[in-house]
């Protein structure tokens, strides 16, 4: 993390994204968390949302960091990554 934040001081991107599994559960909020206080972000991208049929990593890490969510990959192809829709993870949570 600390190489990290190194980077992104010598670089100054213009925009930091977080991006990890949604089926990684609590460990990835402890990520998310850690990588938001050490590094920043601004959005985050959550992977294989398609395998977290309850979505709580997408609610705990937007929750936790405090940034939107701002795309969902739902398969291995890289037309698997969908624009973040809210109303598409509730509908998912509430069996709609």
């Amino acid at each position: 993390m600390n190489q990290l934040e190194k980077m992104k001081r010598v670089m100054m991107p213009d925009l930091v994204v977080y991006v990890d599994e949604a089926v990684a559960g609590n460990d990835a909020v402890i990520r998310a968390q850690e990588f938001a206080e050490l590094v920043g972000t601004d959005a985050v991208i959550l992977t294989k949302a398609d395998m977290d049929s309850r979505g709580g990593a997408a609610v705990s890490v937007a929750h936790t960091v405090g940034k939107p969510i701002i795309f969902l990959g739902t398969g291995q192809g890289y037309g698997d990554i969908v624009p973040f829709t809210p109303e598409l993870v509730v509908s998912e949570l509430v069996g709609e």
